[in-house]
C-alpha cells in the first residue's frame, strides 16, 4: 500500500490576505453594467477601473499608493459616449491603456506620469471598425502596439494601433456572441469561446481556424478558456445541471478533455488567471466572494486542487497584477484588487517561509515590458519570444517604457515640431518640477486635515 497520500506541491499553502482598510481604495462608484469583464486592470503603476458615470462612459486611474478615500471630484478618463465595457493596460508600456465600449469604439490613453489632474478626455488614438458594443480587448504579449478587439457584431478585429488602423478582420468564423479570447504565450495563436458552443484555435493573421471543439461544456451559460502550460486550454463553464466546471484540454487531440471536474452550482461566470511561472490558476466568479486556486501540471488528474480565499463581501470584478508588480522579498506570488460596490480591495497571494532571501523557484524568470518584435513586422510575419526579466533584485526598469508613437498620415509631421520641442524642454522640466512640488505639499495638506478630523 502507497503511503504517499498527499501530492507534494511548495504551493499547497498559498496563503491569501486583504491588505487593511488603509490601503484599500475607497469610495468608488463602481459600475453597474452586467458585462462579464474584469472591470478592473492593473500594472506596476496605476490601478483602472470601470466606474458608473453619468452621460457617458468612463473609468479612473489611480497610482497605485493613491489609497484611502478617494474624492468624488477625482478626474477620470471619459472619452467614450457610452458606458465602457472593458479595459486593458499594455504590456509594454505602463502608461497606455486601452478602452472598449458600448458605443462601438476602442480608445487608446496615455496617462501621464502620477495620475490624472484633470479630466482626461481625447485619446491617443480611437478605432473604429465594429458595428455593436467591443466588450473584449487583449494586447499582443510580445509585439509592440498590437491589440485585439472583440465585439458583440461577432467580429475580432486585430489593430496596428501606431498606424491606427485595422490590419486583420476576422469577421467569417463566429455565428454567435464571443464570451473570451486570449492569445497564447508568444502570440501566434488566438483561443475564443462563443455562444455557438464552440471553443476555436485561429491563425491571428490568416483570420483562419486552426482547430475547434464543440460543446467543451454542456450547459448553455458563458464558457471561458486560458492558454496554460504546454500549449494545453483550461475552460470554465457549466454543466447541463447548471454546476460550474473547469476542464482541461490537449488541442492535439481535442476528443475527451484531460480532465473535466465540477465545483458547485453558482451562477456567476468564472474568470481564469493563470499564471505561467507557477503553474496556477486563478478562478474568480462574478458575484462570487471567493478566489480558487489550482496547480495545473503533467499528472493525472492534471488540475489539482490547493485552496481557497474567502471572504463576506462579493466580488464585481476582478484585476490581476502582473508579476513584475510583486513584492519578491515577502515571497508574494500572485496579487488581485477586488471590486466591492463602493471600492477596490487588494488581496495578496503568499508562499510563507521563513528566510528572507530571494527565493528562486517562486521566481523563475518571468515576462518584462520589453517588446520583442514590432507591429509592422509581426503583420508581415515575425514571430518574437517573450523577453524575460529576473526579478531577484525586485523589478526595476531598467529601460524606459516603450516610447508610444502614433504615425498618421493626418497628423502633423513630427520633423516639424522636434526643433521647437528641444528649445522647450527645459520649460518642461522646470513646469514638470513645479507641478510635482505642489502635488507634494497638497498631499501633505490632505494629510494633516485627515489626522485633524480624526482627532476630532
Amino acid at each position: 500500500m502507497s503511503r504517499k497520500v498527499v501530492r507534494s506541491s511548495k504551493f499547497r499553502h498559498v496563503f491569501g490576505q486583504a491588505v487593511k482598510a488603509d490601503q484599500c481604495y475607497d469610495d468608488i462608484r463602481i459600475s453597474q453594467m452586467t458585462w462579464d469583464s474584469n472591470f478592473c486592470s492593473v500594472n506596476p503603476k496605476f490601478v483602472a477601473m470601470i466606474v458608473e458615470a453619468s452621460g457617458g462612459g468612463a473609468f479612473i486611474v489611480l497610482p497605485l499608493n493613491k489609497t484611502g478615500r478617494i474624492d468624488l471630484s477625482y478626474p477620470n478618463v471619459c472619452g467614450h459616449t457610452g458606458p465602457v465595457l472593458d479595459i486593458e493596460w499594455c504590456p509594454h508600456n505602463d502608461n497606455i491603456i486601452a478602452s472598449g465600449s458600448e458605443d462601438c469604439s476602442v480608445m487608446i490613453w496615455e496617462i501621464p506620469e502620477g495620475g490624472l489632474i484633470t479630466p482626461l478626455k481625447e485619446p491617443v488614438v480611437k478605432l473604429d471598425g465594429h458595428s455593436k458594443r467591443v466588450g473584449i480587448l487583449s494586447w499582443h504579449p510580445t509585439a509592440h502596439n498590437v491589440l485585439m478587439s472583440a465585439g458583440c457584431d461577432n467580429v475580432i478585429i486585430l489593430w496596428n494601433v501606431a498606424r491606427g488602423e485595422a490590419a486583420v478582420r476576422i469577421d467569417t468564423v463566429h455565428t454567435d456572441l464571443i464570451y473570451s479570447a486570449c492569445w497564447n504565450t508568444d502570440g501566434t495563436q488566438i483561443l475564443t469561446s462563443c455562444k455557438d458552443k464552440k471553443l476555436r484555435l485561429l491563425d491571428p493573421r490568416k483570420g483562419t481556424v486552426t482547430a475547434e471543439k464543440d460543446k467543451p461544456h454542456e450547459g448553455s451559460r458563458p464558457v471561458r478558456a486560458v492558454f496554460v502550460s504546454d500549449g494545453k486550454i483550461l475552460t470554465t463553464g457549466f454543466s447541463r445541471m447548471s454546476e460550474r466546471q473547469v476542464a482541461l484540454w490537449d488541442p492535439k487531440s481535442f476528443g475527451e478533455p484531460l480532465t473535466l471536474q465540477e465545483l458547485d452550482t453558482s451562477s456567476g461566470v468564472l474568470l481564469p488567471f493563470f499564471d505561467p511561472d507557477t503553474g496556477i490558476v486563478y478562478l474568480c466568479g462574478k458575484g462570487d466572494s471567493s478566489i480558487r486556486y489550482f496547480e495545473v501540471t503533467d499528472e493525472a488528474p492534471y488540475v489539482h486542487y490547493l485552496s481557497m480565499y474567502s471572504s463576506k463581501e462579493s466580488q464585481k470584478g476582478m484585476g490581476y497584477m502582473p508579476k513584475r508588480g510583486l513584492e519578491v522579498n515577502k515571497c508574494e506570488i500572485a496579487r488581485f484588487y477586488k471590486l466591492h460596490e463602493r471600492k477596490c480591495e487588494p488581496i495578496v497571494m503568499t508562499v510563507p517561509r521563513k528566510s528572507d532571501l530571494f527565493q528562486e523557484d517562486l521566481y523563475p524568470d518571468t515576462i518584462g515590458p520589453e517588446p520583442s518584435v514590432e507591429a509592422d513586422d509581426w503583420f508581415a510575419g515575425k514571430d518574437g519570444q517573450p523577453i524575460l526579466i529576473s526579478l531577484k533584485d525586485g523589478f526595476v526598469a531598467t529601460t524606459k517604457n516603450k516610447e508610444f508613437k502614433v504615425i498618421k498620415s493626418l497628423m502633423a509631421t513630427t520633423t516639424s515640431s522636434s526643433g521647437h520641442r528641444q528649445a522647450d524642454s527645459g520649460e518642461v522640466q522646470a513646469l514638470q518640477a513645479e507641478v510635482k512640488e505642489l502635488r507634494e505639499a497638497l498631499e501633505e495638506l490632505t494629510k494633516r486635515v485627515s489626522e485633524l478630523e480624526s482627532k476630532n
